[in-house]
């Protein structure tokens, strides 16, 4: 029997600093597959390839995975400048639409750091282009040196609402995740829920109001070791399931 199926947004890479490439991590595939209990395909995430209309109907969910590239300002109303780092105006054209397509559809998906951006810029909201420069906050960035293990270790904490719709998943209000992230919601867009903030403010956590589907984002990387950790396992099996209840629809 057919699994679900899972679309993984790609980066696009330079290979050996000459091949384009579209690529994506490996525990982003081992979590959908593994927990998910879906079947992960990669997706070009560029509109010389794909349509968000062929993509709707090709899939069943979608992972909005984590990249180096930020969701250009121009997609907020900004300027750019150089703080904001290097774009992917393909993966923009892409992600963008979809996420407003699932919203309005009820089609699951799940968003991961630049993912979790990606969803509040999506529905009208805007981001700070580097949290560490804002006063009062952290540096929520990865550390430039060490192991995967050390890059991708717990840092801090992640309190969640009371009773909301996080802490009903997690089965408590706080938690420890790793942090890989240099910007960050500033405004957050319209019906875009903060469902849970870092302990300097920063949110962390999102869904979107009253959407028919799982809508849910996170701005930490819970792909990492989704299997046995217990905040990632959670989030990917309540992903899991609403894809399979999609793909299940009659």
């Amino acid at each position: 029997m057919t699994r679900p199926r899972v679309g993984i947004i790609g980066n696009s890479y330079l290979l050996d600093d000459s091949y384009p490439v579209h690529a994506g991590g490996t525990m982003n595939s081992e979590a959908v597959a593994d927990v998910s209990g879906c079947m992960p395909l990669m997706i070009p995430s560029d509109p010389r390839f794909v349509s968000v209309d062929e993509l709707l109907e090709a899939f069943d969910g979608f992972l909005l995975t984590g990249g180096r590239p930020n969701v250009h300002p121009n997609e907020y109303g900004e300027p750019e400048t150089e703080a904001h780092g290097a774009f992917d105006r393909a993966r923009d054209a892409i992600t963008l639409p979809l996420v407003r397509a699932c919203v309005e559809r009820g089609q699951p998906f799940f968003g991961i750091c630049r993912g979790f951006q990606e969803v509040n810029v999506a529905m009208g909201g805007t981001l700070y282009p580097e949290i560490r420069d804002l006063p009062g906050r952290m540096n929520h960035r990865m550390p430039p040196d060490g192991t995967i293990e050390e890059k991708f270790a717990l840092r801090h904490f992640v309190e969640f609402t009371p009773g909301g719709e996080f802490a009903r998943l997690m089965g408590c209000d706080k938690v420890m995740t790793n942090t890989l992230h240099g910007q960050g919601i500033k405004q957050p867009g319209q019906r875009v829920v903060i469902d849970g903030t870092a302990e300097d403010g920063t949110p962390e956590a999102i869904y979107i109001k009253d959407a028919p589907g799982f809508t849910k984002a996170v701005q930490w990387h819970p792909e990492y070791h989704a299997p046995t950790d217990p905040v990632s396992r959670p989030l990917f099996e309540a992903f899991g399931e609403a894809v399979h209840s999609w793909a299940g629809r009659s």
